[in-house]
């Protein structure tokens, strides 16, 4: 009997700025046809004018866990860093500039790890590719993500700039000062003399009219 092996396929997904490649087999123990991938064998991540980038797959699980997440948060107006600093992916605003922070670690000992600066359409570039693998039907791996969740009331304060918060105690306080300097400047109200009583018109003691018959 001839046991006839799945051949590796190879999936593209490109952008402009990028290009995904992920590279495995269909698992057959699970049913896959020949045209899935239910096994990873490796993926590569090209940039225009970077470096290629090569990983393993928790490399690329770690790549969408904090990606997505981070580009979420931007559109809701929040910049903060997503990933552990010691982990193998972390992403966050530049410190440069306005653009982003890409940090990849390598799995393997004395390489250092990697830093790329992207700007606004090399990040959503990225995003695009690594949605494109996700809803892929092709790609039966399990490569979630977390569930969007509400952001957190201080998280919802940040993203109102500065000016806007320090508006109204800004003007509650002008407003107290300017009734204070009003109250200051105002005259106090003039005290009305006491008039004494005419003469001829005192009225006489109650116990003598009530003496008379």
């Amino acid at each position: 009997m001839v046991i006839a092996y799945p051949m590796k396929r190879s999936l593209v997904y490109d952008q402009q700025s990028c290009q995904l490649r992920v590279e495995g087999l269909p698992d057959l123990s699970a049913d896959h046809g020949v045209e899935e991938l239910g096994i990873l064998t490796g993926w590569s991540l090209r940039w225009a004018g970077r470096p290629e980038l090569e990983g393993q797959r928790s490399h690329l699980e770690a790549l969408i866990a904090v990606v997505l997440p981070y580009a979420r948060h931007l559109v809701s107006g929040l910049r903060r860093g997503f990933g552990e600093e010691s982990g193998p992916v972390w992403i966050g605003p530049s410190a440069a500039g306005p653009g982003h922070t890409l940090r990849l670690v390598s799995g393997q000992n004395g390489n250092p790890c990697l830093d790329l600066e992207l700007d606004d359409a090399e990040l959503a570039d990225l995003v695009r590719v690594l949605d494109q693998l996700r809803l892929d039907p092709r790609v039966k791996l399990p490569l979630a993500v977390a569930s969007p969740r509400p952001l957190r009331s201080g998280e919802l304060i940040r993203r109102i700039p500065i000016q806007r918060r320090l508006a109204a105690p800004l003007g509650g306080m002008a407003a107290l000062a300017l009734a204070t300097a009003l109250a200051v400047l105002l005259p106090p109200p003039s005290r009305q003399p006491s008039r004494a009583p005419e003469a001829g018109l005192v009225a006489p003691p109650a116990s003598a009219t009530q003496a008379q018959p």
